[in-house]
């Protein structure tokens, strides 16, 4: 008899299956991937507000005068210059150059986050969340390097909640609640707050190409929390979002995902991410490997498709020019925004100017494509860029 291990849930499952939500196993958490239908909960966070949790994302907290050095040391972005408030999307890669994680990086105030999980007096310096299905790795990672430093690493992903708000019109739903004014703070900036009366952090972040914010709160404070934004509005202002929608919506700005855009076989430059590493002046682990990539012309890179027709593309499905295959679709979606399929692929340099005409195979039928600027969808426009020859870079 086949045993199946018991799927980990956030602080919010409850409500998800009492409002309808249809639960997957995502990454050994139990998670709604929708609640209504995908095009439907896209559309939400396009026109108005969409409601994601976001709990199952991990949740470091690193604690010590050293913090800013240990994580310099790691990641691929410079952390040491980083002031209380500041976030930044950095890579952990491994010694060869190979991307373990993608990482967002929090300098916290110097009194520690609202929302921080204290075992003693300290407070954390930083945070650093991290993908559900990589946690165990990157806890295990950064753990084989604590002890060369006075650092101490708390994993609060179990004692925290993660709240996701996007959309035009999340700003202005979620600010009257909060202590803090979000109108005034800059993209990928955070601070301490409170949301009503429950202490949380809260950052001008997001993984779908739209405005809106990231809460972190304290476990038995998110449905409360999630509750109170979801009455913010009515029932065709604000929408819970699963991941489904949140796939589709991530794929049109572009970013990329863990396990499809990036793995341990993939580096930065390849994928785009050549502004999330800093070469100049400082020493990580895989840099060296890192700089070679930097100045390797042969190396396939990350680019847009855009399919004519109803048929997705999904990863794996080879792209071909001529007789000729040159790469991989990563990810692939019929656009809710567009109305035809989109899809993020690796192909050989001489096939990624913007323009190039190829074709995907998919179940052995080549389906003809076009190489596009990325990203596909960029905040007010509903329109793929391709028309007008633009190139442009992702909204991370």
């Amino acid at each position: 008899m086949t045993m199946t291990a018991e799927l980990t849930k956030t602080p919010l499952y409850d409500w998800h299956v009492a409002h309808g939500g249809r639960m997957v196993d995502f990454a050994g958490w139990s998670m709604p991937v929708q609640y209504t239908s995908i095009a439907a909960e896209h559309e939400a966070t396009r026109s108005a507000v969409g409601v994601f949790d976001i709990s199952h994302m991990g949740r470091l907290q690193f604690f010590g005068p050293a913090a800013a050095e240990f994580l310099d040391a790691i990641v691929t972005r410079r952390v040491t210059d980083m002031k209380p408030g500041q976030v930044r999307y950095a890579l952990v890669c491994n010694e060869q150059g190979g991307i373990l994680d993608d990482v967002l990086v929090y300098r916290l105030a110097t009194n520690g986050s609202a929302a921080a999980h204290q075992q003693d007096d300290d407070s954390p310096a930083f945070q650093v969340v991290v993908n559900a299905s990589n946690r165990s790795k990157v806890v295990e990672w950064f753990s084989r390097r604590v002890p060369d430093y006075a650092v101490r690493l708390a994993d609060v992903t179990a004692d925290t909640a993660m709240i996701a708000i996007q959309g035009p019109r999340a700003i202005g739903l979620v600010n009257p609640r909060l202590e803090c004014d979000l109108s005034t703070m800059r993209y990928y900036t955070g601070a301490d707050s409170r949301f009503n009366a429950a202490p949380c952090f809260v950052s001008r972040t997001g993984y779908t190409g739209e405005d809106g914010c990231e809460i972190i709160c304290a476990s038995d404070d998110a449905a409360v929390i999630w509750e109170q934004i979801i009455a913010g509005g009515d029932e065709s202002d604000v929408q819970p979002v699963g991941l489904g929608a949140r796939d589709t919506l991530r794929l049109e700005a572009a970013m990329p995902l863990y396990g499809h855009e990036l793995n341990e076989s993939i580096n930065p430059f390849q994928a785009g991410l050549s502004f999330a590493v800093n070469l100049g002046g400082r020493d990580f682990v895989g840099r060296e490997a890192l700089e070679r990539f930097s100045a390797d012309p042969r190396q396939p890179v990350r680019v847009g498709l855009q399919l004519d027709g109803r048929r997705v593309p999904r990863q794996g499905c080879a792209v071909v020019q001529g007789d000729d295959e040159v790469g991989d679709v990563t990810s692939g979606t019929f656009s809710p925004t567009f109305g035809r399929p989109i899809a993020m692929a690796y192909v050989r340099p001489s096939a990624q100017a913007v323009g190039t005409r190829l074709a995907v195979d998919i179940r052995g039928a080549p389906h003809a494509a076009v190489v596009v600027p990325l990203p596909f969808y960029e905040r007010g426009s509903q329109e793929l860029r391709v028309k007008s020859g633009e190139r442009g870079t992702s909204d991370s």
